[in-house]
């Protein structure tokens, strides 16, 4: 799908009702193709609290959260390679890694990143693990980013998420949240992409560096989690409020978050390791869900 027929798309929802898109890659423009996606990288489903108070078990999600007033959270950044995935043991796996604004609690996540799949694009089965970038402003849908190059295992990326200010098309024509996000495969000819868009009740009270099981086969299951083996962020910065800094400067409200099962809560499926500046590092344990 290229860019001009994905500006005509119908999004539910009102989220995307003003999207506005900003390209910039190595080569044509009008090489980059934008492909909807039925599955999303959503919100994280809590399990429970563990022990202190910011430490919590998602079915979902694995990685580290600053959390923050209503409107203080406005930029993270953050880096990773992309991983590769082993699927002998998840044939049907899937696995995303992101940063963003929101989802730690509040229904709106702004968010760009990569997948490492054992399935298609389609969701069918494959002998050949698929790669590749996206955006997703949930809860309207996920779009792939088909960079010209494409993505590879072993790809350096880094990734933005930012807030504009206030745009038109909120509500009853009120203003807004606007953000932008953008990847930049570094190792790919430093391929980029960004993306802006006006975002319903953003509540900016959060930001998110994250590896996530996607969300969802039939019953809203969360997808089995692709054997990644594991998964390194770097550079992991943000401003929230008047501070900018590395994740591991915002204190006590520094929130990590580890992924267990759906349906065995005491099974880890992916085990995240303390937070050393701005980096920290998620390994694959178990697919569930």
């Amino acid at each position: 799908m290229q860019l001009r027929q994905m500006m005509r798309l119908g999004v539910s929802g009102g989220v995307l009702a003003a999207l506005a898109v900003a390209i910039s890659v190595t080569g044509k423009p009008s090489a980059v193709t934008l492909i909807p996606m039925k599955r999303h990288h959503r919100e994280p489903n809590m399990v429970r609290m563990k022990r202190g108070n910011s430490s919590w078990e998602s079915y979902n999600w694995s990685g580290y959260s600053v959390t923050s007033a209503n409107g203080a959270s406005t930029d993270v950044t953050g880096s990773w390679t992309v991983p590769t995935v082993s699927c002998s043991q998840t044939p049907t796996g899937y696995s995303s890694f992101w940063i963003g604004i929101d989802g730690f609690s509040s229904s709106t996540v702004e968010q760009i990143g990569t997948d490492s799949d054992c399935v298609a694009l389609n969701g069918r089965t494959t002998d050949t693990p698929t790669y590749y970038a996206w955006f997703e402003f949930y809860p309207a849908g996920s779009y792939v980013i088909g960079f010209p190059r494409g993505v590879k295992p072993g790809d350096l990326i880094t990734a933005e998420v930012k807030y504009l200010g206030e745009g038109g098309n909120g509500r009853h024509g009120g203003s807004s949240p606007q953000f932008s996000a953008t990847v930049t495969d570094l190792t790919q000819g430093s391929e980029s992409y960004t993306v802006t868009s006006t975002v319903a009740n953003a509540a900016q009270s959060s930001v998110e560096w994250i590896a996530e099981a996607p969300c969802c086969s039939k019953g809203q299951t969360v997808l089995p989690l692709a054997d990644f083996g594991t998964v390194s962020f770097s550079n992991g910065t943000a401003t929230v409020g008047t501070t900018t800094a590395p994740i591991s400067g915002f204190g006590t409200n520094v929130q990590s978050v580890t992924m267990v099962g759906q349906k065995d809560p005491s099974l880890v499926k992916a085990i995240l390791s303390s937070l050393s500046g701005s980096g920290f590092s998620v390994t694959w344990a178990a697919a569930g869900p």
